[in-house]
Formats: structure tokens, C-alpha cells, sequence
């Protein structure tokens, strides 16, 4: 069922268990009513990726996901020959070529005669459809996710564009394949690398960044209905507090959730700088950034009130 409304986005993303600012709610409405994709980039792990099955969720689609890498190309993306079914089929009607070439007199009518039932090998019997054909050729419309599409090839993105613009693909050997239900896209994005311009031309552009301090409690309290508010908010203000830090990553929804589950899992009720501290391999991902918290981490207790 489509949207309606912004609003109604919004509510249906919530009971599909996302919460969204209204900008983003906004973005999702736009895309489905005009049918085109969006390009959602910002930092790993504020829930761009989460935002494309929740809209599958909503809306009651299927969702296909392609994870982008680098050296992925189209075979991999749109088809694939299944050759060991075709050189099964092949054993299997061997006798019946003296059949086919019954009546030629010369090796150059055989060949040709052969020739005219090739079409009896490359047909859509034989292919094994990847993400990209899925999407176009499923009766029932679906939501397409291309998951980080910066790692891959800029050839490969120059492929995009044309699926993108048209929602068609050409297979040589049996021909041009429309969509059959226009599909709603969702491309990601970490900024491995700058998308080019004719992509996001294609695209509505929509940037998650880390979610404000009363967004992101009322995330953890949907996801980790057992947890304390109390605990919801320190955590979620300690999260905040460690963000401000010259970090090589620094911490994201993700990584907020992780750690609200570890501290449910140590039965703590509050936090406290002890139980920060040993933590921490839950926040951070990097030693160094777990020395630099550590570094800190009085002056963060303070600021937050903890003992």
C-alpha cells in the first residue's frame, strides 16, 4: 500500500520499528510518489541501510539487496549464464543432433542448421538472475537496496545510471527486459569515495547524520524495551560527550545499541565511569581511540554527573 502523506510515512516507519526525523520521512513520501531513487549517505551506522528494510516492512514489498564492492561488475549485479546447466542439456539431447542436421549435405549446412536452435540454450531457462533483474522483472513490486554503493567501481556506477534512468537492462542474447513494477530504490552511500554528479542527479539526496539526544534515547528505549531510563539517557549523553573526541571512528547509533545491550546483560541500572571504562571495547573500535576516552573519561563523568 502507498504512502498518503508525510505524516503517514512517518507512522508507518515507526510501527516498522524506525524512528525518523521529518526530513527523512519527507525524502521516503517524495521518492515513492515520483518513483525516484534515493541516495542516503552519512557516517556508518546511523541506520541508512535499517532505513531500506523498514521501508520494505512499511509498505508490505520484498526487499533486494545488491552489497556493493570493489570489483563487482554487471555479471554479478544483473546475471549470470548457468553453463554447467547448459552443458547438462546438451549431454542429455546429444542423440537427437543427427536429427537436426538429417539432410545437409555439406559441414557449412549442418553448422547452420545447429545454428538455428541455438536459441534453445540461451534463453531465460539458463540465466540465474542477480539482484538488478530481480528488481526489474519481479511481477510484484519491491524495494531495491544497493548497499554501499561508494565501494564500488566508478564502471560500475556508469552502469547504474542506465538502469536508474530507464529501469531496463539489455541481455544480448535474448534482448532488452522493462521493469514490470517500477521499484522503489535505496542507494548507500559511507563517502568511501565521491558519487558523481550524473548519479545524484538521478537521485534524491538524503544525509542521516548522528541522531539528536532526545531521537537517539527514544531509539534505544524502542529497540532495548527492558532498559531503564534512567540508564538510556547516561548512556546516550556518554555516547554524545565521547562523539566530540578527535576519533578515528567515532561511535554511531550502532554502536549505542550494542552497548546499551551489553549494560543489560551486566544488570547494570546506572552507569558509573568504572562500568565505562570497562566497556569500552564495545564503544570503540580502535585502540587508540579507546586510550584517548580513557584519557578523558574523568572530565566526561563530571560533565555528565556520574560517580
Amino acid at each position: 500500500m502507498n504512502y498518503k502523506s508525510v505524516s503517514e510515512v512517518k507512522e508507518r516507519l515507526a510501527k516498522a520499528d524506525y524512528i525518523c526525523s521529518k526530513e527523512t520521512s519527507t525524502v521516503v513520501f517524495l521518492a515513492e510518489a515520483t518513483q525516484k531513487p534515493i541516495l542516503v549517505e552519512g557516517p556508518a551506522g546511523v541506520g541508512k541501510t535499517e532505513l531500506a528494510k523498514a521501508v520494505s516492512r512499511s509498505l508490505g514489498r520484498e526487499l533486494i539487496r545488491l552489497q556493493c564492492y570493489e570489483g563487482l561488475d554487471e555479471a554479478k549485479a544483473l546475471y549470470e549464464w548457468e553453463y554447467a546447466k547448459q552443458l547438462l542439456y546438451t549431454q542429455m539431447v546429444k542423440e537427437k543432433i543427427h536429427d537436426v542436421i538429417a539432410g545437409a549435405s555439406t559441414i557449412s549446412e549442418a553448422i547452420d542448421k545447429i545454428a538455428g536452435e541455438e536459441d534453445a540454450f540461451f534463453s531465460e531457462r539458463f540465466i540465474q538472475p542477480r539482484p538488478l533483474l530481480q528488481a526489474i522483472c519481479t511481477k510484484e513490486p519491491v524495494v531495491l537496496l544497493i548497499d554501499e554503493v561508494d565501494k564500488s567501481d566508478p564502471e560500475f556506477e556508469a552502469f547504474l545510471l542506465e538502469v536508474l534512468s530507464d529501469f531496463q537492462v539489455s541481455i544480448p542474447e535474448i534482448g532488452t527486459r522493462q521493469a514490470i513494477q517500477i521499484p522503489f530504490v535505496v542507494l548507500t552511500s559511507n563517502n568511501y569515495r565521491d558519487m558523481s554528479d550524473a548519479l545524484k542527479r538521478r537521485c534524491i539526496h538524503l544525509y542521516i547524520d548522528y541522531p539528536d539526544r532526545n531521537l537517539e534515547i527514544t531509539i534505544v528505549l524502542l529497540k532495548i524495551p527492558n532498559i531503564k531510563e534512567r540508564l538510556a539517557e547516561q548512556l546516550v549523553d556518554t555516547i554524545r560527550k565521547i562523539r566530540e573526541l578527535d576519533l578515528k571512528k567515532k561511535p554511531s547509533i550502532s554502536e549505542t545499541l550494542d552497548w546499551a545491550k551489553s549494560l543489560i546483560a551486566l544488570q547494570a541500572d546506572e552507569l558509573s565511569t568504572e562500568l565505562i571504562i570497562d566497556t569500552l571495547n564495545v564503544i570503540c573500535k580502535y585502540k587508540s581511540d579507546i586510550e584517548r576516552v580513557k584519557a578523558q573519561i574523568k572530565t566526561i563523568s563530571s560533565q555528565i554527573g556520574l560517580k
